[in-house]
């Protein structure tokens, strides 16, 4: 997690930050989305095809911890990906990817109040920030 401490001069600075944040992460999602659908049913052939594989060599189907994944410090590293490791990986982005869109939402969301102290002068507003999701605003008067 990344906090960052950002200055803008009004609300509707922040508000279009929101905003576009919420676009791209939309967007994102969507690209997600998309790709996940398509390794999903490449996925489904795959294992079709392996179970066919493993039933006629007469062996058992391999355990998931036996994929070639390896770690390696706190990075964990898949030799030789298939579909399988691609399709869970798309998933947690999109968990991710959906995450962070309810939490930018909640946010712009909660930043209808400071539209009443807009026209005030010499007022400026820092934003605290976790991943480009704002957690806290200084009312700072310059």
């Amino acid at each position: 997690m990344v906090n960052e401490l950002k200055e803008y001069e009004s609300v509707n600075e922040i508000v279009k930050a929101l905003d576009n944040n919420i676009n791209l992460t939309k967007n994102m999602l969507g690209q997600y989305l998309r790709r996940l659908d398509e390794i999903r049913s490449l996925a489904e052939r795959s294992k079709k095809v392996r179970d066919i594989v493993t039933k006629l060599a007469g062996k058992k189907a391999a355990a998931a911890n036996t994929l070639g994944e390896i770690t390696v410090g706190k990075l964990n590293v898949v030799l030789d990906a298939n579909p399988f490791h691609e399709l869970t990986a798309i998933e947690e982005a999109v968990r991710s990817q959906q995450d962070r869109l309810l939490l930018l939402q909640k946010a712009r969301e909660g930043m209808k109040w400071v539209d009443q102290i807009e026209d005030a002068d010499g007022l400026k507003f820092m934003v605290l920030e976790n991943d480009g999701v704002p957690a806290r605003i200084l009312l700072k008067i310059s």
